[in-house]
């Protein structure tokens, strides 16, 4: 069976909720086809579409915050792509399938300075501290101490390496419960970012917790520090969220960047069962850096 027609019922989910409430689909494009599906169906209108319903992340809780947040963001001006506004939030149920409804932004072919990026994130933080709904503390990071204890790790990782993990993580987690904590976006790299006709855009809420605002920080810049050593970029988006009003606390921030290395690391073999040689040796880089790095 082609991928194409493994798509067919969820492709018919969002079709039938959007004609539920009153919207008409009169194109399908696939946006993303990962273990969401992200469908263009109208001038105006994106479905994003859970396929994913063996792995590890159940359930349409995670999904209830996202829109929550979003919805909160963008009713306050945050730069963020904005659900659609026929379609109430959700999430929806439909033919075993959750799902919600977005905006469709058009994309600019460029790339994004890291002021901006540092400037817009620090406006979602500063809107997200006005919301009020319960949240997951330290979300990501409780959830990948249990995702150590599944077979899933194991299909990648060796026993000592999923022990260095469990070990980093573990110390990181304690350490952030010491400072304070809000919500944050929870997933901050720059593949969850738009740059768009209306803008610089974060999108891909899912991951939405409680924490220290350094978290997002170490996400945003992780790859341009450790990875590629551009200290100039991290430096700069760094300075720029700064500028308009952050604090950034040096401890957090590197406790979350020994964090979001590990949480990385330790999820690998469940979003990439079949990794290329450069997403390999990105994940031993990743490794070999905990390995090395002072708590």
């Amino acid at each position: 069976m082609s991928r194409l027609a493994d798509l067919q019922l969820p492709i018919r989910a969002a079709t039938e909720t959007a004609a539920a409430h009153g919207v008409a689909s009169d194109r399908c494009d696939i946006l993303q086809d990962g273990h969401t599906l992200v469908l263009r169906l109208s001038e105006s209108l994106v479905a994003r579409v859970v396929t994913d319903r063996d792995g590890p992340r159940q359930g349409g809780g995670w999904f209830a915050r996202e829109s929550a947040v979003a919805c909160h963001l963008a009713r306050n001006g945050a730069p963020v792509i904005p659900m659609h506004p026929g379609i109430p939030p959700g999430p929806h149920e439909r033919l075993g399938y959750t799902l919600n409804f977005w905006q469709f932004v058009t994309a600019i072919d460029a790339e994004p300075a890291p002021e901006e990026i540092g400037t817009t994130l620090h406006h979602c933080h500063r809107v997200l501290r006005a919301f009020t709904e319960p949240l997951p503390e330290l979300g990501i990071l409780c959830e990948t101490l249990e995702l150590l204890e599944t077979p899933a790790p194991r299909t990648m990782l060796s026993a000592s390496e999923i022990g260095l993990l469990h070990d980093r993580l573990s110390a990181s987690l304690a350490a952030l419960r010491a400072f304070p904590m809000q919500p944050l976006h929870g997933d901050a790299h720059e593949g969850n970012l738009m740059l768009t006709t209306r803008g610089l855009l974060w999108t891909d809420w899912e991951d939405t917790f409680l924490g220290p605002a350094e978290w997002d920080l170490a996400s945003i810049i992780w790859n341009a520090r450790i990875l590629e050593e551009d200290h100039a970029t991290a430096d700069a988006l760094l300075a720029a969220y700064r500028r308009v009003g952050g604090t950034i606390d040096k401890a957090a921030l590197h406790q979350s960047l020994i964090a979001r290395a590990a949480v990385m690391s330790a999820w690998y073999p469940v979003l990439y069962p079949e990794p290329s040689p450069e997403r390999r040796e990105k994940l031993r880089r990743r490794l070999e850096w905990l390995g090395a790095v002072e708590g």
